[in-house]
């Protein structure tokens, strides 16, 4: 695939992108899906989909008739998303950019950067500049919407072992894709190092695989910290809720959305 291979420079290529949406399976019932929807419904349109990946959640909101762009740093994961989108005979406009030198050519209403899309930027400095983007990217009173997981906590291991974490069988010719991960944890640089090996396997005969590592692969943030991220980039009226509800969070929750709002309009209800 165009960029793919293990020793790219982008976290999602080769196998991890080629199998992404089957070991995913069915995320119809991800309960992100509804919330950023809603979201969306209430602070408004044009909306922009940040690591929108296979077009999981742009290519459902296309359909449902939101105007909405869709932007990722991995071509192979943006060749995907358009395949998709054609079977689908939909038209997504997407583009090919990292976040923290986000340059496109229109300002949004809302935008949405889910899954853990900006704790993939584990260098500090870049994650100011990424926030400095996604805030000139919103038009005045935008809102800014973006989950945090807490990944490690004081008394959970340091390191994991390997373990299989998912085998699907492809369905267009019942080759068997699996996947194993470990993961060690700086608890207080607060990054997370990855391992995952990929075997795809036909008839008893390994047909392809991969080992990806990356250290560090993702940073986590303290709620403090995400409110500071937010603060410090000029975001008003921010809020903090529970997972993917409209619910407060809470101390202890382990993910948590934030929402922040570009002074200058209307303020979300």
């Amino acid at each position: 695939m165009s960029g793919g291979g293990p020793d790219a420079d982008y976290e999602y290529r080769g196998l991890v992108a080629a199998t992404w949406d089957l070991l995913r399976g069915d995320t119809a019932g991800w309960p992100d899906r509804a919330f950023y929807f809603d979201l969306i419904r209430r602070s408004g349109e044009p909306a922009l989909d940040v690591g929108c990946g296979t077009g999981r959640l742009l290519l459902d909101y296309l359909e449902q008739g939101i105007d909405v762009d869709g932007v990722d740093v991995s071509p192979d994961m943006l060749t995907l998303c358009r395949a998709k989108a054609q079977r689908r005979a939909l038209q997504p406009t997407v583009f090919l950019q990292a976040i923290e030198s986000l340059d496109l050519p229109r300002r949004y209403r809302t935008i949405i950067v889910p899954s853990s899309t900006f704790q993939l930027l584990t260098d500090p400095p870049a994650a100011t500049r990424a926030m400095e983007r996604l805030f000139a990217h919103l038009q005045p009173g935008g809102v800014l919407a973006m989950p945090f997981m807490i990944l490690w906590k004081p008394g959970d291991p340091r390191a994991t072992e390997w373990r299989l974490i998912v085998e699907r069988a492809r369905p267009e010719d019942g080759a068997v894709v699996r996947r194993w991960s470990r993961a060690d944890y700086d608890a207080e640089g607060q990054l997370e190092h990855t391992e995952d090996r990929f075997e795809v396997t036909l008839r008893g005969a390994v047909i392809a695989a991969e080992h990806h590592r990356r250290s560090p692969a993702t940073r986590w943030y303290t709620r403090a910290q995400a409110e500071a991220l937010f603060a410090q980039a000029g975001f008003v009226d921010r809020r903090v809720y529970h997972e993917f509800t409209w619910q407060p969070a809470a101390e202890g929750d382990v993910v948590f959305t934030m929402l922040g709002t570009r002074p200058g309009g209307a303020s979300l209800p």
